[in-house]
This record gives C-alpha cells, sequence and structure tokens, in this order.
C-alpha cells in the first residue's frame, strides 16, 4: 500500500515537472525560433555573437524537446520519446553551461543545472519508478 501511494505521488510529481519543463522550453524555444536575434538580444546577448541558424536550431530543438516531454505521454503513443526528450533537453542544457563558462557567464549555469537536473530526473521516473505505458 506505501509503495502504491508513493508511486502516485511520484507520478504527479513527475507530471508536474514535465509540465513545468515542457512550458518553459516552448516558450524559451518559441522565442529563439520566431523573434527577430535584435529582439531576442534585449533578453539573451549571446545571440548576437553566434550565427543566426544557431540559435533557430536550439529553439527548434527546445520546441521538440518541451513537445516530447509530454505528448508522447498524455496519448500514450511511443511514451519512451518522453524519456528521450528529457535526456536531450538535460544535453542541451549541459552544453549550454559549458557554453555559457566559455563566455565568463558564470552567474548563469545555475539555472542551466537546475533544468538539467529535472529533466534527468523525468527521465529517471519516467524509465525506471514510473514508466508509461503505451496504449496498444
Amino acid at each position: 500500500m506505501a509503495n502504491s501511494n508513493s508511486s502516485k505521488w511520484l507520478n504527479i510529481t513527475l507530471w508536474l515537472v514535465q509540465s513545468l519543463l515542457a512550458a518553459m522550453f516552448l516558450m524559451a524555444g518559441a522565442n529563439k525560433l520566431f523573434q527577430s536575434i535584435s529582439e531576442l538580444a534585449k533578453m539573451l546577448p549571446w545571440v548576437v555573437s553566434v550565427p543566426v541558424g544557431l540559435v533557430r536550431f536550439i529553439g527548434i530543438s527546445e520546441l521538440l524537446g518541451g513537445i516530447g516531454l509530454l505528448l508522447p505521454a498524455i496519448l500514450k503513443i511511443k511514451p519512451t520519446l518522453t524519456v528521450w526528450a528529457a535526456i536531450g533537453l538535460a544535453a542541451i542544457m549541459f552544453l549550454a553551461s559549458f557554453f555559457h563558462i566559455s563566455r565568463g557567464e558564470t552567474s548563469l549555469i545555475s539555472m542551466n543545472f537546475i533544468f538539467m537536473g529535472l529533466a534527468l530526473f523525468v527521465a529517471w521516473g519516467r524509465t525506471k519508478k514510473v514508466p508509461i505505458s503505451a496504449k496498444l
């Protein structure tokens, strides 16, 4: 009984974390993909020092990752894609932290590590503890 109750709460927590991460990455990805570089530079000064194509690629990756955190799990179609989306977003955050370190922006990496940790929590939880079963 206690194990079932803890699984229930872990499942709720995972859905909450997935939803919050998805919202954040969908918003961040949409901004990087659809805003002009000059507008984006007001919030993210680094975008003027990298190729526009890289900014747009990161935006697409974040958008797809945000969708992947929720849609496969909600529809129960290939729910392992949710795990892969979480791993991919964790990788983006890991690489972003090195990028910020290389630019001397060490104050920014704490958020990268928080988002990376949350994404890895989702990957772990949806792989080991409360996996989502595919629709038959």
